[in-house]
């Protein structure tokens, strides 16, 4: 088992990110200027658009698709994540999730706008839609091969290892709070965990959503409030804690046992595993809503990104930082690290605090994540008796990470995420215009005063897209705006005005 973490960290992962940090930054320029900065410029309407309500029918609303995304990126990532890059890459890490953050923001944008565009209902007449890179690989580059792969990828990526991972580190933090390390204690929180977790995912979707959002929320928002009282508390060395961050970020400060080389690697790593733009994992989330314009997922979504990282992986960094200096490069260290932190800034309880938040964030994870693999199984397969069987190799997963090493989970995390991203944006970047296209559409609704719907036949030259005819939570004053718009392109109406322009 040594010889394979070893193979894991110092060959697979060492040349594999290696290579994705460089596409995830290039993807997000690339992205960013084609969009004009769309992850800065439309933060107003991320807001609105998360708060939309559809009309009727048994909907997943914008916010419910956003809970079911966010359950996935909030958990362990926020807490044990972003200690293990501190602990191993130094304060500099933190920037570099920042600016993976920011980048990928407009990653984010359009591969959950694509998911959107390209969704399927999940049975003939249902309110119910599922989506995401299987579906825009299919259906916008008729890349079948390619869907199945990552259909497969995703299935044991979010399935199976990064919930081995939640729970490892649910473990980790209770074994802190209850000084506890035996491998019995360890299988008696698995099995707790398994048993928990197969009563939700064998309840189906609308389960899953109405879990996620009471759990995200709740738990997020005592966080950030907990760190915003560490900040306080510690007023006087902020200071020095943000130009740490910056001056290791940027080379011109050496910490003792993590190089700026580190600092980078480390805060790619974790800033991709915390908030997955460009993975190819929320677009699957993002398409269970009902919306009346893709866009307005795709704006939901970026700001998931910066809700994750901007956000919640910030308290954590500002936790660790202002707390006891861990030895830099040697002594590795997960949700240990943030409880040890905490506790020296406002006592004992700090500990046990962190045990609670994790414990709950890490299980609306394991949730989330398990509901954008079984999208991808349905993806694969139409079978129930498959999807049964892949419930329960989830529930066994769930179990055995509670008893896996620590660098064993995070460094399968690693392998898997760094695939994932290769995967999906060899479909991302060439569909990127077809975003941009629905980018402008929407664009244009705004200039002209309206609250932007999409109708397929806006931009017929797109092909293969199922939904979006004009039944699906469209009232009927916005239909009528369809035929106008669409009327608009084939009557010479003055440029500015014409729909004509949101295809160019």
């Amino acid at each position: 088992m040594q010889a394979f973490e070893t193979f894991l960290a110092d060959g697979l992962n060492d040349w594999l990110w290696k290579i994705i940090p460089f596409l995830l930054i290039g993807a997000g320029v690339y992205f960013g200027v084609r969009t004009v900065v769309v992850q800065l410029r439309y933060i107003p309407d991320m807001f609105h658009a998360v708060s939309e309500k559809p009309a009727g029918g048994d909907h997943i609303s914008a916010f419910k698709a956003f809970s079911i995304s966010a359950a996935s990126r909030v958990g362990t990532g926020n807490v044990a994540g972003v200690a293990l890059a501190i602990s191993i890459g130094g304060p500099g890490a933190v920037f570099w999730m920042w600016m993976i953050a920011l980048l990928g923001g407009a990653t984010a944008f359009i591969e959950s706008t694509l998911a959107q565009l390209w969704k399927t209902r999940e049975s003939e007449g249902s309110d119910a839609y599922r989506g995401g890179p299987a579906y825009y690989m299919t259906r916008g580059l008729g890349w079948r091969k390619l869907a199945v792969v990552f259909a497969l990828a995703i299935s044991v990526t979010y399935g199976l290892v990064y919930n081995a991972i939640q729970t490892n580190s649910i473990v980790e933090s209770v074994g802190t709070s209850l000084n506890a390390d035996s491998l019995e204690f360890k299988a008696g929180v698995g099995v707790i965990l398994a048993v928990i977790t197969a009563g939700i995912i064998f309840g189906g979707l609308q389960r899953i959503a109405s879990v996620t959002q009471i759990i995200v929320p709740f738990m997020a928002g005592a966080y950030i409030i907990v760190g915003v009282i560490v900040v306080v508390l510690n007023l006087g060395e902020v200071p020095r804690m943000i130009s740490d961050i910056f001056t290791h970020a940027l080379g011109l400060r050496e910490v003792a046992g993590a190089t700026v080389g580190a600092a980078f690697m480390h805060g790619m790593r974790r800033g991709l595993f915390s908030n997955e733009a460009g993975e190819g994992s929320a677009p699957n989330a993002a398409a269970t809503a009902t919306v009346s314009h893709p866009v307005k997922q795709g704006l939901v979504q970026t700001l998931g990104v910066f809700f994750d990282t901007w956000l919640v992986c910030s308290i954590t960094a500002f936790i660790v930082l202002l707390g006891p200096q861990p030895i830099y490069g040697e002594e590795i260290a997960g949700a240990s690290l943030t409880q040890t932190a905490l506790s020296d800034s406002v006592g004992a309880w700090g500990t046990h605090f962190i045990t609670f938040i994790l414990f709950f964030l890490a299980l609306s994870s394991i949730i989330g994540n398990y509901y954008l693999a079984q999208t991808n199984i349905q993806y694969l397969t139409g079978s129930t008796g498959w999807l049964t069987a892949f419930r329960v190799l989830v529930v066994v997963f769930v179990f055995g990470g509670a008893i896996g090493s620590l660098t064993l989970v995070w460094n399968l995390g690693d392998t898997f995420a760094g695939v994932m991203v290769m995967i999906n944006l060899v479909a991302v970047i060439p569909l990127g215009g077809v975003a941009i296209k629905l980018l402008r559409n929407y664009a244009q609704q705004k200039r002209l005063g309206y609250d932007p719907v999409f109708h397929r036949d806006m931009l017929p030259e797109i092909e293969n897209v199922e939904v979006w005819d004009g039944s699906d939570a469209l009232t009927a004053d916005a239909v009528e705006r369809v035929r106008v718009l669409r009327d608009a392109t084939f009557h010479h109406v003055p440029a500015e005005d014409s729909a004509d322009e949101i295809t160019r």
